[in-house]
């Protein structure tokens, strides 16, 4: 079978987390990728949104931050981040952070959909939090939100139903994202500092995130390399810093999304605008997308963020800044724009996340057209269309 018909099977199945075997690993993007005309064609005049799409796909306006979400009474937080999609019965849920402070309603939420992507209902999951940046989809259904501060805990929020639960197991820093490998069963995390570092929780029971083992990778300061995992010893981060604690623990400028398929697990760093590549099986790790080694012609991605993937094997990566674009990179190593927003040069796109099966993806204007730090002008999206299957 060939990989994306794998990969499609996989997430119509249920979760894109729950990935086994080497398809991903076989056709993993062995260089960072160049620039290639988009396997969907030039961008189109941007339409009613400002947002400029390839031929056949269309843009809808989900929701609008401190405005109620259509067809509910629930008002729509500010400064929507990371998110995620899970299956519920023949609709789904998009789960979405607020990357706020908590008195502003820092937190998470969600919108659910009907079969034919109406919404149905939408809901607080998380309250009382700070600066919820990015998190993760565990295979159990659960939503991992991240705060994004110096001691921030990773929250277990549960879409279909439950109270929240902290997990300081996971550690004590500064999270962005995490991304759930239920072969190796661990959790990576990514950390949102300049010498930040990457790590794994590994629950004692998987399933059961209260307890378990916090390790940070161990590498040389080389693009490309082998890697081994440390113990780190106090996760409560205080006095001394999780990154800190361990002698070799390899540094990443400024860690943000993260996401794992298939043996593989890709995470982006904003300081030096590249994606990496974590290869599991072989216990290597390399580039996937640098923006200095790219050619010809100007890097199309800048301000990398969010990332996430579709059910052909293609990532998408999100833009914080650059030209408020969301890129793709193909399995075979090339790297083009998919959208563009027109008119929000003061915001960031975030939480891309595609529905169970794979034809619609969701996304946030974290500030919108006002620019507004609060995020109070934030803009939740939906593109439709023939996405690669």
């Amino acid at each position: 079978m060939e990989r994306r018909s794998f990969l499609r099977a996989s997430v119509l199945g249920g979760t894109a987390a729950a990935f086994t075997g080497s398809l991903w690993q076989g056709a993993a993007l062995a260089a960072p990728a160049q620039n290639a005309p988009s396997p969907y064609g030039p961008l189109q005049p941007a339409d009613a949104n400002g947002i400029h799409l390839p031929a056949g796909f269309t843009s809808q306006v989900v929701a609008r931050s401190r405005q109620t979400v259509p067809g509910t009474s629930y008002r729509w937080h500010s400064a929507p981040d990371g998110g995620a999609c899970f299956a519920d019965g023949t609709g789904w849920i998009y789960v979405s952070n607020s990357e706020t402070i908590s008195l502003l309603g820092g937190g998470a939420s969600m919108i659910r959909f009907d079969a034919a992507g109406r919404v149905t209902g939408a809901s607080r999951l998380l309250s009382g939090t700070n600066i919820n940046c990015a998190g993760g989809k565990t295979p159990w259904n659960t939503w991992l939100s991240c705060e994004e501060t110096d001691l921030g805990r990773v929250w277990e929020t549960y879409p279909f139903g439950g109270r929240a639960v902290a997990r300081p197991a996971m550690g004590r820093f500064t999270h962005e994202a995490a991304a759930a490998d239920p072969v190796r069963r661990a959790i990576y995390l990514t950390e949102d500092k300049g010498d930040g570092c990457f790590y794994r929780f590994v629950p004692h029971t998987w399933g059961d995130l209260s307890s378990g083992t916090l390790q940070v990778m161990v590498a040389g300061t080389a693009a490309s390399g082998s890697f081994t995992w440390a113990t780190v010893p106090d996760p409560d981060g205080f006095p001394i810093a999780t990154r800190n604690q361990v002698s070799g623990a390899k540094r990443f400028d400024g860690g943000e999304g993260c996401y794992y398929a298939d043996d593989t697990v890709w995470f982006t760093t904003k300081g030096d605008n590249r994606v990496w590549q974590v290869n599991l099986a072989s216990g290597t790790y390399e580039l996937a997308y640098d923006d200095d080694l790219v050619s010809p012609g100007t890097a199309p991605l800048k301000g990398v963020d969010n990332v996430t993937g579709s059910t052909a094997g293609d990532l998408y990566v999100a833009e914080d800044g650059g030209s408020m674009q969301i890129c793709m990179i193909t399995p075979d190593d090339k790297v083009s724009v998919f959208l563009r927003i027109d008119g929000q040069g003061s915001s960031e796109i975030t939480g891309p996340a595609f529905n169970p099966a794979g034809n619609r993806l969701y996304f946030s204007s974290q500030r919108g057209t006002s620019g507004d730090r609060l995020g109070t002008g934030g803009i939740t999206y939906c593109v439709t269309g023939p996405f690669r299957t």
